[in-house]
């Protein structure tokens, strides 16, 4: 069965493994998480389990989500989320779903928004080269040509350019988890993840496991 959660970015450390080597991690505070809501085909189409995590003042809230906190008679939470599942025969709504769902050597996905980059031009935001950077050039970090002048005589759709970079959902694949601390709902994976310190992240079963 696949197994999923709602995390915390805590931030970025390093461990030290059996053999003395040197493991970047993140830290990551994961649940504890409460089962909002959950979908069967024969209701929605398919199958899927909604969790709610951390918790929020109700003037915090407006009354559709209110009312769906009522419906399944739980506790107010700041952030839901949904993941689909192969089956969601062995889940109820009101369960509650904690760190230790995971264990040490678990693959995971884990997905987020990325950071937010403002507005950045084609060399950072597309990793394009730059021009001479001599003083005649006249052409150091500009986009590349806009294509023939009277055929077509129009910009090319998806043609690099610069614009607005980062505040975009990235999932990182196949991440290792390294440590399990139950008593502070924490848990450790190896590498990195998306986002910046606080951001939430949606951590489930490696597809590719």
């Amino acid at each position: 069965m696949k197994k999923a959660i709602i995390g915390k970015k805590i931030g970025m450390t390093q461990i030290f493994d059996e053999t003395g080597k040197v493991v970047p991690v993140t830290v990551i505070e994961a649940g504890p998480c409460v089962v909002a809501q959950v979908k069967t085909t024969e209701t929605d189409g398919y199958n899927a389990i909604q969790l709610g995590y951390g918790d929020v003042k109700e003037s915090k809230l407006n009354n559709p989500e209110k009312g769906h906190f009522k419906k399944a008679n739980l506790t107010l939470k700041k952030h839901l989320r949904e993941f689909r599942m192969d089956s969601v025969e062995e889940v109820k709504v009101g369960d509650e779903i904690k760190v230790d769902t995971f264990a040490v050597g678990d693959k995971v996905d884990i997905q987020g928004t990325s950071k937010g980059k403002g507005f950045q031009g084609v060399i950072k935001r597309h990793g394009q080269s730059r021009g001479p950077m001599g003083h005649g050039s006249m052409y150091h970090r500009r986009p590349g040509s806009m294509g023939p002048t009277s055929t077509p005589g129009r910009v090319f759709k998806g043609k690099k350019l610069p614009g607005h970079m980062g505040v975009e959902t990235v999932t990182i694949q196949n991440l290792a988890v390294v440590k399990v601390d139950l008593d502070k709902n924490v848990i450790l994976v190896k590498g990195s993840v998306p986002g910046a310190k606080g951001a939430i992240l949606k951590i489930k079963t490696s597809v590719k496991a």
